[in-house]
């Protein structure tokens, strides 16, 4: 609503069955009176993409349209209204691929249209809580937390159930059934949205590649090998599935630190919910095994913090940082004015200084710059480790 009030127009994007539609009834329906237009309805977009201007051209007052990327003509249309007049609020689109990567969009909407992105819930959002880690760790804040339960068993349930509103009282077997479904749905029907793609099959194998390595480096030619596809079709895949909102990239953070770093970015699967059908992993799985409980619980936590970026009291990006003495930091945090955050996740519930070593590299070279250093972990306790570094169990994330 903030930004209806400041903006002509808002397209909120993300994936699909993450909640845009209802919220979007929910704001018609009550503090944003509006004309509703269903784009998922066949006959709908069939007559708004045979006459994008006279569709639009029919429309009066305040509009919401859903799922927008199925007629994309009807965005060059809406420019016309948008430059012809200035008031605030007068669309409010949806679209479940990254409307901003459609060719008939890139030139049509630069400064008429604010995007937000709306992600699957966080744990703050399913708890009931707003989420102020981020601020805190800038202003030197750690969350105080105790008590905790220890181990990966009990964060276990909570990283394969996910996000998504739809699988939250699901049991195992219906979140399998739903994740399924689900990739069959966008690799069947919103690939076409964004792109012309003859082998759809080679796209769904890529994600399961991506998902096996969620959360590590990157190479574009290794994942290539594996499929045997050239590496440049293989990046162009990868670029697809994140206008999808399936797969998140975090790219290096590069600043000169008198050390060569590593260029790769990491690729992570955007929930990790799905990531356990992806993989395959159960909480019995998570339990016993450290290596899928690293990878999952590091997806976790960085898909939740890119989530609490987005309401961050100020604007906010992340990165990762390796270098070539394998020095590390899971997610560096930016702001605009150069303030640092890092943050590492391990699954151990003993976190040691050893963990610590690439937040203190970071800390020791940027001076005042680095505000805070954490280690999420799966003990019980918040617990010092010198100076503006934290071990804090995964919960203080959103406690």
């Amino acid at each position: 609503m903030e930004a209806l009030g400041d903006s002509r127009a808002v397209a909120l994007i993300g994936a699909r069955q993450v909640g845009k539609s209802t919220l979007v009834a929910d704001l018609v329906a009550a503090e944003y009176p509006a004309r509703l237009i269903n784009l998922d309805d066949d006959a709908t977009a069939n007559a708004a993409r045979a006459d994008p201007a006279g569709f639009i051209a029919d429309v009066t007052g305040p509009v919401a349209i859903d799922e927008i990327q199925r007629a994309p003509g009807l965005l060059l249309a809406i420019k016309r209204r948008l430059d012809a007049n200035q008031a605030r609020g007068q669309f409010l689109l949806t679209g479940s691929a990254n409307i901003l990567s459609l060719p008939t969009v890139a030139d049509a909407l630069p400064g008429r249209v604010e995007y937000l992105t709306l992600w699957p819930f966080s744990q703050g959002e399913l708890q009931g809580a707003r989420e102020t880690f981020i601020d805190g760790l800038f202003a030197g804040r750690f969350p105080s937390v105790s008590g905790m339960p220890v181990g990966r068993r009990a964060a276990a349930s909570m990283l394969v159930t996910g996000g998504y509103p739809e699988v939250q009282d699901r049991s195992a077997r219906g979140r399998t059934r739903f994740f399924s479904s689900y990739v069959a749905s966008i690799i069947g029907r919103d690939l076409d949205d964004v792109a012309n793609i003859r082998n759809v099959e080679n796209i769904e194998r890529l994600l399961f590649v991506i998902a096996a390595r969620s959360g590590g480096l990157s190479s574009f030619h290794g994942m290539a090998g594996d499929l045997g596809l050239d590496a440049n079709t293989v990046r162009a895949h990868t670029k697809i599935l994140e206008d999808l909102f399936l797969v998140r990239q975090l790219k290096p953070w590069h600043v000169n630190l008198g050390s060569r770093q590593i260029k790769s970015p990491k690729l992570y699967i955007v929930d990790s919910g799905f990531l356990a059908y992806m993989i395959g992993a159960n909480e019995r799985r998570i339990g016993e095994d450290g290596t899928v409980a690293g990878a999952m619980l590091e997806t976790f936590s960085v898909m939740e913090l890119l989530r609490q970026a987005d309401w961050a009291e100020h604007p906010v990006q992340l990165f990762h940082y390796r270098d070539k003495q394998q020095r590390e930091v899971d997610v560096v945090l930016e702001r605009h004015d150069g303030d640092v955050v890092g943050v590492e996740v391990k699954a151990s519930a003993t976190p040691d200084t050893g963990d610590f070593t690439g937040l203190r590299y970071l800390r020791d070279k940027l001076g005042n710059r680095f505000k805070s250093g954490v280690v999420l972990h799966t003990g019980a306790d918040t617990l010092p480790f010198g100076d503006r570094m934290a071990a804090v169990p995964v919960a203080g994330l959103w406690t």
